[in-house]
This record gives C-alpha cells, sequence and structure tokens, in this order.
C-alpha cells in the first residue's frame, strides 16, 4: 500500500486510546481455565475481570481472596466520553491497600512536600495546569 495525494483517511468518531487505571476494591475470584484473571468487586466500576496471567497467580503465596486490595492495571479508555472498556483490562499490580485514613501519615508527607513548593502559589499553578478547561 502506498500513501499518496489520492490516500482517503477514514477517522473513527470514537477514538479508544491505550491508558493506566487505579481500582480499588475486594479481590473476590482469581483463577480461570483459558485466561487467567482476578475479580475485583469495586463501588465505582462494580464488578471488573482483571487478566493477570498463570504466573502471576502461582507465585502467590498467600491466599488473595476477599481482601482490600488497590489494581494498576492497562486498558482501552474513549477520549471524549472517558468511558473505560472493561472487558480488555491487565494487571501490571497488585497494591496492599488499607483504606484507614491516617493524619499522621499525611502530615507527614505534606511536611515532606513543602520543601519542594516553596515559593509556589498552588491555586496559581493549578489554574495553569487546568489551562481553561
Amino acid at each position: 500500500m502506498q500513501i499518496s495525494p489520492d490516500t482517503k483517511y477514514y477517522r473513527t468518531e470514537n477514538i479508544w486510546v491505550d491508558a493506566e487505571f487505579y481500582f480499588y476494591g475486594i479481590l473476590k475470584d482469581a483463577g480461570g481455565k483459558n485466561k487467567a484473571n482476578i475479580h475485583l468487586d469495586t463501588e465505582d466500576y462494580c464488578y471488573l475481570a482483571i487478566e493477570t496471567g498463570e504466573d502471576f497467580l502461582k507465585e502467590c503465596e498467600e491466599n488473595l481472596l476477599y481482601k482490600n486490595f488497590g489494581v494498576r492495571a492497562i486498558g482501552k479508555q474513549n477520549t471524549e466520553t472517558g468511558e473505560l472498556d472493561t472487558k480488555n483490562l491487565r494487571l501490571l499490580e497488585l497494591i496492599n491497600y488499607n483504606p484507614k485514613f491516617d493524619a499522621s501519615y499525611l502530615n507527614d508527607l505534606i511536611a515532606k512536600a513543602k520543601k519542594n513548593w516553596k515559593g509556589i502559589d498552588p491555586d496559581e499553578w493549578i489554574n495553569n495546569m487546568r489551562g481553561t478547561y
């Protein structure tokens, strides 16, 4: 195939791009006969099946079921609507997740970050990042 001035290009209305996501919930199921995956029960996206690969599940020494986890995954997202393609998610990382609020941990992080933000007005910075959004 050669590209020339007469070549016609067609663009679909909805464009799906690769994206990285973080999901939080309770791991309810793991395994699969033909396609190894985990099933995460989330508040925002309901019940998600995330492809893991058989090797990942073989290496897990502890029982993962019915525990809170954060999941870093890749998949497709619509650039216009923000909709996720929940049928083709793949696991990147399983994160131990304890949803308990820890004020001292948060205050320590804020204290560390203050050095880097010295002289920067946060409201002005966020407005510049957002642009006309």
